[in-house]
This record gives C-alpha cells, structure tokens and sequence, in this order.
C-alpha cells in the first residue's frame, strides 16, 4: 500500500514533469516565432552569432528552471573548460533528449549537427536556422558546413551514436565524427554524460514520469588527435566509450 508521503511525491513528480515540457514547448516556440522575423532582417555575418548565443541563454535558463524547482540537478562545469579552445569536434554519448540542451547551455558559439528534422519544426526550425546549426542527413553540403565551421575555429558538437540509444550502454557508432575529423584537421574532444535515469531514451514514453530529482553529470574524457583513417577510428571511439561507461561513478 502506497504511503500518503509518497503518493503526494508521485503527484508532485507529475506536476513538475508536465510543468517542463510547457515551459520547453512555450520557449521554444517564442523564440522560433522571434528567429523567424530576424531571419530576413539581420546581416547574414551576425545571424550565427545571435543565434548561437541565444540558445546558450535559452537552454541556460530551462535547465536552471529544471533545477530551481527540483525536477533535475546538474553538474555541468567541466564543459567551461571547452570554452575559447577553438576548433574541434565535441563528441558525447546520447543518452537522452537533454544532451545536447546541456552542453548548447554552456558554449557561446557552438555548432550543432542535429536532425534534419528540426530545421523544419515549427518549434526549432526558423531558430536552428538563424544558429547556422547543421542538419546531420550527411548529404555533401552538410560535411561542407561541418569543415567549414571547423576552419572558421568555431567547436562542432557531433554525437558519434547519431541517435538516442534505446536502453544498451551506446549505440551504433557511425563515421561521420572521424571524417569530419580528419578533414578538417581538428581534434576530437570526448564528453561522458553520466545520469541516474532513462529519462526520455530512446522509446521513453513522453507521459512517463521519472524520479525526480533526476541527476545528470558531465565529465571531459579523452581529446583525440585528428584520426588518420576515418573508418578504423569508429572502432576506437566506440571501445574508449564502452571502457568509460563502464567504469563506477566517482
């Protein structure tokens, strides 16, 4: 039988849970509707600016909101150090829906490689566009922006899975990380993202309430030299993440 305490917990898990996606939903959407009126107006040479550090405050503030009412708590620190090092491809596992909310919300002038989807999404389409942010079907053009981004010293956040795992350790790892890599002649930065909850993974449930507060860590782990063959380096990227994820949580 389930205690009077505990239920009133549940209850409350609930409230903040449908109280975040509102206030993601409501952000998002207010700031897409304000991209979509500057698209025509800014200078092309300032969009990506604006745009990218809108998101940092954006996400910056969601995920402080997150914490404030104690749906989540976040260690985020290590990803500052990643700040003015300049180009290089940033590259963590993927949990969950808010990795990349989480490290976007720290790097002023990070590119994103993200769905293709979203460029067209009425909630992140005209903002994803405004941030210069990459669609990651991989067709020519997109590796193009990729290196290009790089060579212009700006850092690339790619994640190797690709997609959310669906429940195991990692994913399936794919080549775009390596080649990119290697192209444009930069290092790759690896960021372990450590949590004690299977919020919002691959096949999660959207109404699904978890735990709360959830707790979400991340970590720097080793920068990789620009691979010299590509297609071998996805081996060696997935067994140093298997290694890393296998080890306890300190």
């Amino acid at each position: 039988m389930t205690s009077a305490p505990a239920s009133a917990a549940r209850v409350l898990d609930h409230v903040r849970l449908h109280l975040a996606y509102a206030m993601l939903g409501a952000g998002c959407l207010a700031w897409n509707l304000a991209a979509l009126l500057l698209l025509p107006i800014v200078p092309a040479s300032r969009r990506s600016g604006l745009g990218r550090r809108a998101a940092m405050l954006g996400f910056r503030l969601y995920l402080g909101i997150l914490q404030a009412i104690g749906a989540a708590r976040f260690d985020l620190r290590a990803i500052d150090a990643l700040r003015g090092r300049g180009a290089m491809v940033i590259a963590p596992n993927h949990p969950g829906l808010l990795d990349a909310l989480m490290v976007i919300s720290r790097l002023p002038d990070l590119v994103c490689v993200q769905k293709a989807s979203l460029q067209r999404s009425p909630l992140w389409g005209a903002a994803s566009r405004l941030a210069g942010y990459i669609r990651n079907d991989w067709f020519v053009g997109s590796v193009r922006m990729a290196v290009e981004e790089l060579r212009a010293g700006h850092p690339l956040l790619l994640f190797p899975e690709g997609t959310r795992n669906a429940g195991a350790v990692l994913g399936g790892f794919h080549g775009a990380v390596g080649y990119v890599a290697y192209r444009a002649g930069v290092p790759i930065q690896t960021v372990i993202i450590e949590q004690d909850t299977r919020f919002l993974a691959k096949g999660w449930p959207l109404l699904r309430c978890p735990r709360q507060p959830m707790h979400f860590r991340l970590r720097l782990g080793r920068c990789f030299d620009p691979p010299r063959d590509p297609a071998a380096f996805v081996g060696e990227l997935r067994e140093y993440f298997l290694a890393e994820l296998a080890r306890p949580a300190s």
